[in-house]
C-alpha cells in the first residue's frame, strides 16, 4: 500500500475506487465536469491543497487536461504536484464502446503505471503509522453518525467547513484525517459543539 501524504485528484468515483486498491491517501473524484459549477467541492480541494498539497491525476485525453487546467487556475502551483498517465488505446471493462478519444482513462490503466506516475509527480510519503486517526466510533461518540440527529448535525458540520452537502460519512471521515490531527479535530469539534448548541 502506497501511503500518500497529499491528497489525490480524480475525476470519478471509478478513478477513486482503482487508487483505493493500492494508495492509502485522501481520494476526491471532481465528478467530470461538475467541479466546475460546484463551490464546495472547488473550495474543499482549496483547503486540502493548503494543508497537505494535491496530486491531480486525471486522464490524458482533452477533458482531463481540462479539468486539470482548471484545477491549476483556482489553486497556487506550489501546492500542485502533477501525475500523468499515458497515451493507451482502449476501453475500460464497464464500458460498451471506448470514450470519445479511444484512451484509456485511469480506471483502465493498470496498477504499476499509476504506482510509477505517483512517483513521479514526487509525492510524499505519509507518516500516519503511530498517529491516532479519527475513526467512525469517534463521530458515533461525538453524535455525527448513528444517532438521532446525526444527519443534522453532519450537515451543520460540512456547511462550518465548507464541504460539499452530499458527503458520504466516509468521506467526511476521509477529509477530517486530512485536514486535522486527531487532537486538532478534539478542539476543533469542542468549540463547533458549543457554537451549535447555543444557537
Amino acid at each position: 500500500m502506497m501511503k500518500i501524504k497529499e491528497a489525490i485528484i480524480v475525476e470519478g468515483i471509478y478513478d477513486k475506487m482503482k487508487l483505493e486498491q493500492f494508495v492509502d491517501a485522501a481520494i476526491i473524484p471532481t465528478n467530470g465536469f461538475a467541479l466546475f459549477s460546484d463551490k464546495s467541492l472547488l473550495e474543499m480541494i482549496r483547503r486540502l491543497a493548503g494543508k497537505k498539497g494535491i496530486i491531480i491525476l486525471t486522464d490524458s485525453d482533452r477533458a482531463g487536461f481540462l479539468i486539470r487546467r482548471y484545477l491549476q487556475s483556482c489553486i497556487p502551483k506550489e501546492q500542485i504536484k502533477h501525475a500523468y498517465i499515458p497515451e493507451i488505446t482502449g476501453k475500460e471493462k464497464r464500458k460498451a464502446a471506448p470514450g470519445k478519444e479511444g484512451l484509456l482513462g485511469v480506471e483502465g490503466i493498470s496498477e504499476e503505471i499509476i504506482r510509477e506516475a505517483l512517483k513521479n509527480a514526487g509525492y510524499q510519503p505519509a507518516g500516519r503509522n503511530d498517529e491516532r486517526l479519527i475513526t467512525k466510533q469517534d463521530l458515533f461518540r461525538d453524535g455525527l453518525y448513528g444517532k438521532q440527529n446525526s444527519s443534522s448535525l453532519r450537515a451543520e458540520l460540512l456547511n462550518e467547513l465548507q464541504l460539499p452537502a452530499r458527503l458520504s460519512v466516509n468521506g467526511l471521515l476521509e477529509v477530517l484525517n486530512s485536514l486535522f490531527t486527531y487532537e486538532e479535530y478534539q478542539v476543533f469539534l469542542s468549540g463547533f459543539l458549543k457554537n451549535t448548541f447555543v444557537k
